[in-house]
């Protein structure tokens, strides 16, 4: 019996080539302090005073600690020389962190009258474990999907410069149309995506179709909801460094949170409901429909739920603070998680509206195109 192969091979010399190009940036990143202007400096010793414990008025209990840094400056006119850096942490650690040895950090370098160096400590420096990760990310997409994976990563490039020129004409434009430029960033994340993953292909317009008229349907639904109740009950001033009207910031987040989980799933509507035509091609449009439909409902409840946790784990931690201070689940709750429960409410109406979408735009285009 022959053995089948798998289609998505690697072999060994790639993946060892692979770990030595992932650590050689790691070893990179761990001395690359010359390329920053701001001063590191490397944890060479560190000392732990005392642990002085912590009450307050709600009996929360926590401790504070005092470290002593002996810190090693790696760059700058100071590089070799080494100082004395104070720390003081929490075991919360809700707005400080404990360093330890060969860390490397950000400072804050100042000569005393007597010239000494005095530092302080402004940030962690970060750069290889970013670097680690995005590269073993990378790595694993092109490893496993190849070309596919290759035309995903670069989806996801480029739209992040084209977010980021979207919000760069929105800070230019002082928020006065943030609406029309995220609406037309909707548009072109989805053809751009679809374009990139599927080609130039009657399932990628099949498929653009069907994300539209979900995103759509669910923003105009939430539109006459809020127009209906006034908005009763919603807290926009919650938001966090909104600089400009809140309720235009929020309908656009809503819409592109909401476009990604409209594309997935009518993406797996759609790719099966093609599948299925080529395995069968004498199926009835109704057929494929019902088909599709199935697919839909059996998606929909993980998808719902996986949008629904993302969205409440990003206000896990301030909901946790707000009742460990005293206040109610109530309180708390309408002012860290009633926005995005009414997010994740949006994307679910977007979700079942792109069932019946995806499956009448597939099941018609294939049998339309059996008649021709």
């Amino acid at each position: 019996m022959n053995k089948i192969q798998p289609k998505y091979q690697a072999s060994w010399l790639t993946i060892i080539l692979v770990i030595l190009l992932g650590g050689l940036l790691c070893w990179a990143t761990q001395h690359d302090a010359a390329l920053y202007q701001t001063p590191v400096g490397q944890v060479i010793k560190v000392t732990n005073q005392k642990k002085v414990s912590q009450t307050d008025n709600f009996h929360n209990h926590d401790f504070s600690q005092k470290q002593l840094l002996k810190v090693r400056i790696l760059n700058g006119h100071y590089r070799n020389k080494v100082l004395q850096v104070q720390n003081t942490f929490s075991a919360s650690n809700a707005m400080d962190q404990a360093y330890r040895k060969n860390q490397q950090l950000f400072l804050n370098i100042q000569k005393k009258a007597n010239h000494k160096l005095q530092g302080t400590i402004t940030d962690l420096k970060r750069d290889t474990v970013i670097v680690f990760l995005s590269f073993l990310a990378i790595s694993l997409l092109l490893l496993t999907m190849k070309f596919s994976g290759f035309m995903a990563l670069l989806s996801v490039l480029l739209n992040g410069v084209l977010f980021f020129l979207a919000i760069k004409l929105d800070v230019w434009l002082q928020g006065t149309n943030i609406l029309l430029i995220f609406g037309i960033l909707a548009f072109v994340f989805a053809g751009l995506t679809l374009f990139l993953v599927l080609g130039k292909t009657k399932q990628m317009l099949v498929t653009f179709g069907a994300t539209i008229l979900g995103t759509v349907g669910a923003v105009i639904v939430t539109l006459l909801v809020l127009k209906f109740t006034h908005e009763q009950g919603l807290h926009f001033e919650t938001m966090e460094y909104v600089t400009q009207n809140p309720q235009p910031v929020f309908i656009a987040e809503t819409i592109l949170g909401s476009l990604g989980a409209v594309m997935d799933e009518s993406t797996d509507i759609i790719s099966s409901l093609f599948a299925l035509h080529r395995e069968t091609p004498n199926i009835t449009q109704r057929q494929l429909f019902l088909s599709g439909r199935e697919i839909g409902k059996s998606i929909m409840g993980p998808l719902i739920n996986v949008l629904f946790l993302i969205f409440m784990a990003d206000t896990f931690g301030m909901m946790v603070l707000y009742l460990r201070n005293g206040d109610s689940w109530g309180y708390a709750f309408t002012m860290n998680m009633s926005l995005g429960m009414v997010q994740s409410l949006v994307s679910g109406i977007g979700i079942v509206l792109a069932i019946p979408a995806a499956s009448w735009f597939a099941s018609s285009l294939l049998k339309r195109g059996d008649r021709l």
